[in-house]
């Protein structure tokens, strides 16, 4: 079953800068629809989508054609395996879907279609599909409907095939972008650790305790200790501490700045201290990191 956290990515997908390039230029090559589509629909996946067939814009105007529509869909999404699956609907149009996947989990498909394959429109194919239309009761323009049924692209297995290894192709590099934003996402440190290291950066030269920073971030002391240590690999005392040391380096780059007034700049309350952590951190002095610098300074 499909997870919150799939049905999310999979949205990001469908929204990507990626998938939009590739399905506007799909579009523009082929004339055909693609989407990203979860696993279960509740409304015709191609709808509303660049270069949907005419003739099925105007079906999904009737609820009755859209039961059909969303019947196939289904079929499609049955039993998924690792290979494109095509349907054939009741006005003749096959419609394929490709399987999507994160890891080993099964979340969705990219579909294309709505076109004949191999065998065109002809008056007696027509005449069936609109015997089923009066049947639902679908009352619409049967001139209109039967333009765009006739205006529908007819394609050989060879092209139409062609294209459906294109877009198995498109869902192989999505399946990893996928899987790219997934280990990123759970990577990312959390919001309010994010929150505390602007809130250190901003206020360093203060005094920063645990408290004051787990109160800035609307959290208790003990819960940001642990989610702290957690995010970072390093205790609350020894992140602000190489902070500090950081902004220190750059203000050393000034060879007026005196070595003292670094320490007190970046919030150390003492030069003896600040010394002491710079060589834990860096492995040197101040005085003796100033020296290598491309312009040296005084004390």
């Amino acid at each position: 079953m499909i997870g919150t956290e799939d049905e999310t990515l999979l949205e990001r997908l469908s929204k990507s800068q990626i998938f939009a390039d590739y399905q506007k230029a799909f579009g523009e090559a082929t004339g055909l629809p693609l989407t990203v589509r979860p696993i279960h629909v509740e409304t015709p996946s191609l709808h509303d989508h660049p270069h949907e067939n005419p003739f099925c814009a105007l079906l999904a105007k009737s609820n009755k054609s859209c039961a059909a529509c969303l019947e196939m869909q289904e079929t499609l999404a049955e039993n998924p395996g690792a290979s494109p699956r095509t349907a054939v609907c009741f006005a003749g149009f096959s419609e394929t879907s490709i399987p999507l996947r994160f890891g080993h989990q099964h979340v969705g498909f990219l579909q294309t279609g709505q076109v004949f394959v191999e065998n065109g429109p002809t008056d007696d194919r027509f005449a069936k599909t609109a015997r089923h239309l009066i049947d639902w009761g679908l009352r619409t323009d049967l001139t209109r409907m039967e333009e765009a049924w006739f205006h529908t692209r007819v394609l050989s297995r060879d092209q139409y095939e062609a294209m459906v290894r294109l877009v198995t192709i498109l869902s192989q590099h999505l399946s990893i972008v996928g899987n790219q934003i997934l280990v990123q996402d759970r990577n990312a440190e959390p919001p309010a650790v994010v929150r505390a290291k602007q809130f250190i950066a901003q206020h360093q030269d203060e005094d920063l305790s645990l408290g004051r920073v787990a109160k800035a971030v609307n959290t208790s002391s003990f819960y940001f200790r642990k989610l702290f240590n957690k995010a970072t690999g390093l205790n609350f005392t020894d992140y602000v501490s190489r902070a500090r040391i950081e902004k220190a380096k750059s203000l050393l780059l000034n060879p007026n700045a005196r070595i003292s007034e670094v320490a007190f700049a970046v919030g150390f309350q003492s030069l003896t201290h600040f010394n002491r952590v710079f060589r834990k951190v860096l492995g040197e002095s101040p005085t003796e990191y100033r020296r290598r610098l491309p312009r040296g300074g005084t004390r």
